[in-house]
């Protein structure tokens, strides 16, 4: 996975990740954001990276809409306009979020080895903060 900064839209998966969802229709994309964070917040073996950096990227996206959240706007984040997330997602989009920073990740394994590790996983608290309190 080429990789280029610490951000949830910073990597390839999550730029394709975006893509997807700029080629889906308006429903459609709420659709594939609850499919990738329901896929990695229910993976019980380990968690490959792809499809973890998609559920980041799809997080992000559900934050972006919450009080408190940080709005998409890197340049590999979706162009289109995302419909009303769901609140339902709000906890999903937690669930796969500390999948991902779980010991059985591909992406934590990888960033735990890099000077950017401490920056990555305060990425990831930013995104957790808004979604926090969510049943």
């Amino acid at each position: 996975m080429g990789t280029w900064g610490t951000g949830p839209f910073e990597n390839d998966s999550a730029a394709d990740f975006s893509n997807h969802l700029d080629d889906l229709d308006a429903e459609s994309r709420v659709t594939a954001i609850q499919r990738t964070l329901s896929q990695v917040a229910g993976e019980t073996g380990y968690l490959e990276t792809d499809p973890a950096a998609s559920a980041v990227a799809a997080a992000a996206v559900v934050v972006a809409q919450l009080p408190g959240g940080r709005p998409v706007s890197a340049a590999y984040g979706p162009e289109l306009r995302i419909p009303p997330i769901p609140l339902e997602l709000r906890a999903l989009a937690m669930k796969a979020l500390d999948r991902v920073i779980a010991e059985d990740s591909e992406l934590a394994d990888l960033w735990a080895d890099t000077a950017d590790a401490r920056q990555w996983r305060e990425r990831i608290a930013e995104l957790r903060r808004p979604l926090e309190g969510f049943p």
